[in-house]
């Protein structure tokens, strides 16, 4: 069973483009059902569709969240579906099987004055000026694209040459995409470039060394900010703001970037595209800002409302 897992997690890696956190989880859902198989006398290759409703069953018995139930299933079902298409079983026995589903939880997200608080805020936090000016485009670029914060610490110096008003941003399995940026990002932007563009070519000339390829480069392994340097930078700047930190994450601000523009009359296809969403029902959730509005449409307007 631990070949072919293997097997399916190289595939879904080589073929589309699985990312290595999505292969981990895969892993360990599957291992998960394999030793409930052994522990039965079963494999992959004998295991039925009762085998895997029943396994399904014990997970709900564990106690196990709808979510993750969920998510143990999808990973049956494409191990199942990627045998049937290799040829190591003659059936797919997951094909028929209807999950718990996923529990669709309404996503934190911040107020505009509390955005606004938290760039105030990002412009004054730092150690020096240099530091100042990074902190205040990262926050700024965040909130002005909706990036995903993995996107936004590896960005390539080159996406944002020139002043651009749109940059092109890979997102999960290398998929491509626009995002357009607001002016005070812009400005943001050039104001750390021209600092970043400086430093880079003082250690160039004192050390010899070779330019960064990001946007926001460091002497770590990776050669960029890291997201959990960046995840702990922003829960700083939000005490400085007068905020709770619970509150505030990079995963906050690209909320915040979705139910501000779906409060402002956005499209919700044009908010899927900038988000990089694959199915417009991951974006649908951010409908839930609209409830307000609907609300007050209804009592001011409908003409039994009226003098209500």
């Amino acid at each position: 069973m631990e070949r072919r897992i293997s097997a399916f997690l190289e595939a879904q890696a080589a073929e589309n483009g699985a990312a290595r956190n999505t292969c981990l989880a895969y892993g360990r859902d599957l291992m998960d059902f394999a030793g409930w198989l052994a522990r039965r006398g079963l494999d992959f290759d004998h295991a039925g569709k009762a085998d895997i409703e029943a396994y399904l069953v014990a997970c709900d018995a564990q106690g196990l969240s709808q979510a993750t139930r969920a998510r143990r299933l999808s990973a049956i079902r494409q191990l199942f579906r990627f045998g049937y298409e290799e040829g190591w079983r003659a059936d797919n026995p997951a094909l028929r099987i209807s999950g718990p589903g996923r529990a669709k939880r309404l996503p934190g997200t911040l107020a505009t004055e509390e955005v606004e608080a938290l760039l105030i805020a990002a412009r004054d936090h730092g150690r020096s000026p240099g530091e100042r000016l990074r902190n205040l485009c990262l926050v700024e670029v965040l909130y002005a694209t909706g990036m995903r914060v993995s996107e936004l610490v590896s960005l390539p110096v080159a996406a944002v040459r020139g002043d651009p008003r749109m940059i092109l941003v890979s997102g999960k399995g290398g998929k491509e995409r626009m995002v357009p940026l607001s002016s005070p990002a812009r400005t943001a932007l050039t104001d750390w470039l021209v600092h970043r563009d400086a430093v880079e070519e003082e250690a160039r000339i004192a050390r010899r060394a070779a330019p960064s390829r990001f946007l926001f480069p460091s002497a770590g392994v990776a050669g960029h900010l890291t997201r959990q340097a960046f995840h702990a930078l922003i829960k700083d700047i939000a005490v400085r703001a007068g905020l709770s930190p619970a509150r505030v994450s990079p995963h906050k601000l690209r909320h915040a970037f979705a139910t501000h523009l779906l409060a402002g009359g956005a499209d919700l296809r044009a908010i899927q595209t900038l988000l990089g969403h694959a199915d417009i029902s991951t974006t649908e959730i951010y409908t839930h800002v609209l409830d307000e509005r609907l609300k007050a449409l209804v009592l001011e307007h409908h003409p039994l409302a009226r003098g209500a």
